[in-house]
Parts: C-alpha cells; sequence; structure tokens
C-alpha cells in the first residue's frame, strides 16, 4: 500500500493507458474495415490486395506506398471504370490520416465494391511503423 501512495502518478498513468488501450480495441472491435499497417501488409501479401492511395498528387510525390496506385480523391467517379477489374478482390484505400480514404470507401461501396478496407491513419501511421515508402511515381 505504501508502494502505491508514494507512486501514485505512476499507477494512475498505467490505469489511463490501460484505459485508453481498452477503449481503442472497443471503438475498433466492430469495424473489420479498418486495417492496421501490419494487416494491410499481410492481406498484399496472402490476398493480393490492391492499395488505392486518394491523396492529391503532390502528397503522393512526397512518399507513396510501394505499388499503391494513385487515384485522388475527386477523380475516383470519374476514373471507377479503371478500378472495375478490382471488384471482387480486397482493396485497401489510403490517405495521409484515413480520413479521405473513408470517404472514398463510401464512394466505391455504392459503385458496387465489396471487399473494402481502411488503412486506419493513412501514411502517417504506415510510416510510424516502419514500413516501405517509395518515392518513385507509379
Amino acid at each position: 500500500m505504501d508502494f502505491l501512495q508514494q507512486n501514485w502518478y505512476w499507477a494512475a498513468l498505467a490505469a489511463l493507458s490501460g484505459t485508453w488501450l481498452m477503449v481503442d480495441m472497443i471503438r475498433n472491435r466492430g469495424d473489420k474495415s479498418q486495417l492496421s499497417p501490419i494487416e494491410a501488409t499481410l492481406l498484399v501479401n496472402r490476398e493480393d490486395a490492391v492499395i488505392i492511395d486518394v491523396r492529391e498528387q503532390g502528397e503522393y510525390a512526397q512518399g507513396h506506398i510501394p505499388n499503391a496506385r494513385h487515384i485522388p480523391l475527386g477523380e475516383l467517379e470519374r476514373r471507377s471504370k479503371e478500378m472495375d477489374k478490382y471488384k471482387s478482390h480486397p482493396v485497401i484505400l489510403c490517405c495521409a490520416t484515413g480520413n479521405r480514404s473513408s470517404t472514398a470507401i463510401k464512394q466505391l461501396r455504392q459503385a458496387g465494391f465489396e471487399k473494402l478496407y481502411n488503412l486506419r491513419g493513412g501514411m502517417m501511421e504506415w510510416q510510424k511503423a516502419g514500413q516501405p515508402v517509395s518515392k518513385k511515381r507509379k
């Protein structure tokens, strides 16, 4: 008991971080379309998933996931015909933080795509996880 009284701040930090992890786990448990960078890599390797980067040209040129196809969000509807061949494949959408790719998922779901996933945290999380980034234009 003396330990907790003398080190209450460590106990509070442990309780706070544990609570934060539980809330995050519960929040993401129901949404199977959100993938971590590691889960996205596994999906590409195991099921030949296609990665679509919906960021603008300048963002894409600064660095993107290797072999990602670049279709900016504003052009997604117009260029959806070139993506028809991926309707039954797993498709992972990514942007800078995961927000624009969520919008892209809604558009593609309406267009009849079946297996859509969002890279949770986008390129920020991808780079934080130490995943490879390509700078050459595809």
